[in-house]
């Protein structure tokens, strides 16, 4: 009896192990995330484009790609420097100069049958009150956005889809804002509930057996 306990636990302990360390399923989310030029690096906007205002002789990107939040959003590729960019652009009075690098991505990221044009650089020069939407607007349109303010497509693209959750290359549901940390209910890419219930009542099995061999003993 005690050599069966004794496979039983072994046999249990490598279930769960087993469990465990089954590899988590990549998921994201495909959509256009927000960058400040910060000196000689991109750094994820606080805000939003809507939001933020930035100052003449600023540079922001966008870039689209599919990733799971901030952290491991794709950076904007390209030239960033604000002379090559707006140099040629004379500054005027009651007006701003926003460099802005448009990285459309991969063809990876792009939704099915579709091709992402090439990264392009524009000088927006608007009225020094002017949101980075509005100097986006200014020279890539058309722009698309959902009910949710959510930033859709550059210059068209893509045609269609806005912040689609992307998990094992097939789009789920929207959510109704950029993402910036794992959605609420999405599997961290450990056991379920229902496996661990299961591991739960084998344990319960496991002690229930061993409870009825000591009793025969004892009875013994």
């Amino acid at each position: 009896m005690r050599t069966r306990i004794a496979a039983f636990v072994l046999a249990l302990g490598t279930l769960v192990t087993v469990l465990g360390a089954g590899p988590a399923q990549a998921a994201g989310y495909r959509y256009w995330s927000f960058w400040d030029r910060d000196g000689v690096a991109w750094k994820y906007a606080a805000q939003g484009p809507s939001l933020a205002r930035p100052a003449d002789g600023d540079v922001q990107g966008f870039r689209f790609s599919v990733s799971e939040d901030s952290q491991d959003s794709a950076k904007p590729r390209g030239a960033a420097d604000f002379e090559a960019i707006c140099g040629s652009t004379p500054a005027r009075d009651g007006r701003k100069r926003v460099a802005l690098v448009i990285d459309f991505g991969k063809r990876g990221d792009a939704p099915g049958g579709e091709t992402p044009p090439a990264t392009r650089t524009e000088c927006a020069q608007v009225g020094v009150e002017a949101t980075s939407a509005e100097a986006l607007a200014a020279v890539a349109k058309p722009l698309r956005y959902n009910g949710d303010a959510l930033l859709c497509a550059i210059a068209g693209y893509p045609k269609t889809g806005c912040g689609e959750r992307v998990s094992g290359g097939t789009p789920k549901s929207s959510p109704s804002a950029a993402p910036s940390a794992s959605p609420a209910g999405a599997s961290d890419g450990g056991p379920s509930a229902g496996l661990v219930a299961g591991i739960a009542a084998v344990l319960g099995l496991g002690a229930a057996g061993a409870w009825q061999a000591r009793r025969r003993r004892g009875q013994g």
